[in-house]
């Protein structure tokens, strides 16, 4: 038997023998997360956990490009004269709850991560039980090249990754693969993309509700997503540098990390040189902000790292170099943004600690019951 629901263009949804399929439609915008596929999608996660003829959930992107490339970041810009506060209130509660629900899903989910998965598609594939990569993922947190922060569960799942690794792919929005997401605990299992057709139909044939309980289907799934893994992954390239980000992303300070690198970069290193000029291209009070999240978060519960990253997106609604930064790299494209403060050195502890004060201190906090 097959349902299938179109609640909207951007979002399908259909269930077939116990399967619950999630497919994101905007191809052309690379799957980017509008509000209104957030609420959706929420909805129907909560109906198909509640739903005993549904045991599995796909959630994969439409197109070639990929899963998804993140949320719709240009929105806030074009709102930030018109009540921004409020678009922002709307959207990153509801995408947070989402986050929050895939974190504690108490069914398997298999998400597709092919191609470029990146911020909000990272936030939406890496809760997920069973996380599928290929030769063509394209995985990152590239929230610092807009100025903004590595949000939806960064502060939780980037202090899961080896060493400082997190804190690394924070900072540098660095672009990793799918042999990198295996190494780093971001993904489960490698493939080649041609095999996903043939998997998926495999798991869609199947009768799940007949299956038994979750340990039963876990176990079945697993066995027909091993059909089709390859049995080693291919080498990390991240693996390769993982001693050298320990050494030099240790430090608690931006400053300091800064005159790690340097001092490696004077004795020849080029990754060293390299990573320090990548840095100092991000914004100043983005970074400091960013590394002050990971250090905070890698003490906390996921719901209390949400509910943190809910402050921290509210007040980023009143940063310069977000708008600059979104106006850089989406709007005008020029990627030649004014930073302000320029430079690292200018940047304020007291500024740093402003993201992270609650907005509804004494009044109800949207992510309170959560």
């Amino acid at each position: 038997m097959e349902n299938a629901v179109q609640a909207n263009n951007e979002v399908l949804f259909s269930v077939t023998n116990g399967v619950g399929h999630i497919l994101l439609n905007r191809p052309k915008a690379i799957n980017a997360l509008s509000i209104r596929m957030v609420e959706e999608i929420g909805k129907r996660l909560t109906e198909w956990e509640q739903d005993d003829s549904v045991a599995i959930i796909i959630i994969e992107g439409a197109g070639e490009k990929g899963l998804c490339a993140g949320g719709d970041m240009r929105s806030f810009y074009d709102k930030r004269n018109d009540n921004v506060e409020a678009h922002a209130l709307t959207f990153f509660s509801t995408e947070y709850k989402m986050n929050l629900a895939l974190y504690r899903y108490t069914k398997p989910i298999v998400a597709y991560m092919n191609g470029i998965v990146m911020g909000g598609g990272v936030g939406l594939s890496i809760f997920a039980s069973d996380r599928v990569v290929t030769e063509r993922s394209k995985l990152s947190m590239p929230e610092m090249n807009i100025g903004f922060f590595p949000d939806v569960g960064g502060s939780y799942f980037l202090n899961q990754m080896p060493g400082h690794m997190g804190r690394y792919l924070a900072l540098t929005a660095h672009l990793f693969n799918g042999a990198d997401a295996i190494y780093l605990g971001a993904a489960d299992h490698y493939m080649e993309s041609t095999n996903w057709d043939a998997l998926k139909k495999d798991v869609q044939t199947m009768d799940w509700i007949a299956c038994g309980g979750r340990k039963v289907v876990e176990d079945k799934l697993r066995e027909i997503i091993q059909k089709y893994t390859v049995k080693e992954a291919p080498e990390s390239q991240l693996a390769n540098v993982q001693d050298k980000v320990d050494k030099h992303f240790a430090h608690n300070s931006v400053a300091d990390i800064l005159a790690s690198l340097d001092a490696s970069a004077a004795e020849g290193d080029e990754w060293a040189a390299e990573t320090a000029k990548t840095l100092r291209s991000k914004s100043p009070i983005s970074m400091a902000v960013a590394l002050e999240q990971l250090i905070r978060g890698k003490n906390m519960s996921a719901a209390d790292c949400f509910r943190m990253e809910m402050n921290m997106s509210m007040h980023f609604m009143h940063s310069h170099d977000f708008y600059e930064g979104v106006r850089s790299v989406l709007v005008d494209k020029d990627r030649n943004p004014n930073w302000r403060p320029a430079s690292i050195e200018e940047v304020k502890r007291e500024d740093v600690e402003a993201f992270f004060k609650n907005p509804w201190e004494g009044g109800q906090h949207p992510l309170a019951d959560e």
